[in-house]
């Protein structure tokens, strides 16, 4: 590949740091075997977890499920703030930086109304009542039909969202870095289906805790080594003098792209309808007390809000790397979802390792948010199908027996989606792709 022609729009300039980067070589760098180590570590342990709760002992089908309504809140809170965090949101955060501004901070300040009104409001109500599936409210409230629809519409949108989540990370690494499309979505989609059949409940919530460590630990990774690249100084004088500064903004045009208000309380009524979902409330069932629910809760606010920041700052490093050289202009990359995982190999490329342990925090991300959705999917096909219309009473063993059965047939199928979704190409590719654009709908 030849050196690209640098420039911004219109004028032709010089790249303006020296070195092995891209826009000096021409080629982007690839995963060196330590980073596959490192990337293939970030799977097995979650699949150690599972296998651990599963020796420890959770034949009952109660732990199982809910892991006997006895979790503490801390890795509860920190199950919930894994789910929340997708890969969606790992590489997409920076490229809306890159080619915005940071008036998207406010989708994280939106978690706040979020937290509030799903501890204080919507899971008093769940957990008072004491129902597995939140849909199950739907028949208290309206109708057993009602109740079928609801949770029928949440498995459909679950399974696709989950193949979107596994799709969007691999193909973006995949066009950037040469990384193995399949493999790398045959072995987390086999991973997670795997640790969330044997482990149940508590191994969705532990491998999360583990996962969310993982999550930040690679996003500071990626933060020192462009606060090491870049400067400070530097990358500040770049996003005041490229306009990518800007926090308040509350005009009411609705032709804006973005507004303090649809940003806020639009992304924040958003938010509110996924955290009220079966794939939320089955972890907080799992808490001892209603307190340490809300408290669980409350955690993913700070969290959510302190992750989003991270990627925020990296994506006005970002800007200021590639100011003298813009990878969509100098066709480096194809789209502005290629610009993190192209930044990724830059940036960390220097110190061995780095970009594995980026890596890894893209799919633990990825495993977290499809670990919950496998997870909830299983409770709501026994809730609200199997013991509704299965006229006999199951045994327990029997009840959990489908539990794994249901785990292993939705983990094949998102793989069959997102096989499916690679053979339309064109323009429903682009959509996917387009879904990190629009950042986190999970």
């Amino acid at each position: 590949m030849p050196t690209p022609s640098c420039f911004r729009p219109g004028v032709r300039v010089e790249p303006k740091f020296d070195g092995d980067y891209t826009f000096n070589t021409g080629h982007v760098k690839s995963f060196t075997i330590l980073d596959y180590t490192i990337f293939l570590l970030s799977l097995l342990i979650p699949t150690l977890i599972g296998f651990h709760q599963a020796w420890r002992g959770n034949t009952e089908l109660d732990d199982y499920m809910l892991a006997r309504r006895s979790m503490s809140y801390i890795p509860v809170g920190l199950s919930l703030l894994a789910s929340f965090l997708s890969a969606i949101t790992t590489i997409g955060a920076p490229a809306e930086i890159y080619e915005h501004d940071t008036l998207y901070v406010w989708v994280g300040l939106s978690f706040c109304i979020v937290s509030a009104a799903s501890a204080h409001i919507y899971m008093p109500v769940f957990y008072k009542l004491k129902i597995n599936s939140v849909y199950e409210y739907l028949e208290l409230r309206f109708s057993r039909k009602v109740r079928t629809v609801g949770s029928c519409l949440f498995v459909i949108q679950m399974v696709v969202y989950m193949a979107i989540v596994l799709y969007a990370p691999s193909i973006a690494f995949n066009a950037v870095t040469g990384l193995n499309l399949w493999a790398a979505i045959v072995s987390v989609g086999l991973v997670c289906t795997l640790y969330v059949t044997v482990g149940g409940v508590r191994a969705v919530i532990w491998a999360d805790s583990f996962q969310i460590f993982v999550m930040f630990g690679s996003a500071l990774a990626m933060l020192f080594a462009a606060m090491a690249t870049v400067g400070t100084t530097t990358m500040w004088e770049s996003a005041q003098r490229t306009e990518r500064v800007l926090f308040l903004d509350f005009s009411l045009n609705p032709t804006l792209r973005h507004s303090v208000w649809n940003l806020f309380f639009g992304g924040g009524f958003s938010y509110l309808a996924l955290y009220v979902n079966q794939a939320q409330v089955h972890r907080c069932l799992t808490c001892r007390t209603l307190r340490e629910v809300k408290i669980a809760l409350w955690m993913s606010f700070p969290g959510h809000f302190l992750y989003l920041a991270l990627c925020l700052i990296i994506g006005l490093y970002m800007g200021a790397f590639y100011e003298n050289c813009d990878p969509l202009q100098a066709k480096l990359v194809a789209n502005a979802n290629e610009l993190t995982p192209l930044f990724t190999q830059d940036i960390l490329s220097i110190v061995p390792g780095l970009p594995g342990i980026y890596l890894a925090g893209v799919f633990s991300a990825t495993l977290s948010t499809i670990s919950s959705g496998l997870n909830s999917i299983s409770m709501v096909i026994l809730e609200d199908y199997i013991r509704v219309y299965v006229k006999s009473k199951l045994k327990q063993d029997k009840e959990r027996l489908i539990l794994q059965i249901v785990s292993v047939i939705f983990g094949f199928v998102c793989l069959e989606i997102t096989f499916l979704v690679s053979k339309f190409g064109g323009i429903l590719e682009v959509k996917i792709l387009n879904a990190l654009d629009t950042q986190d709908i999970h």
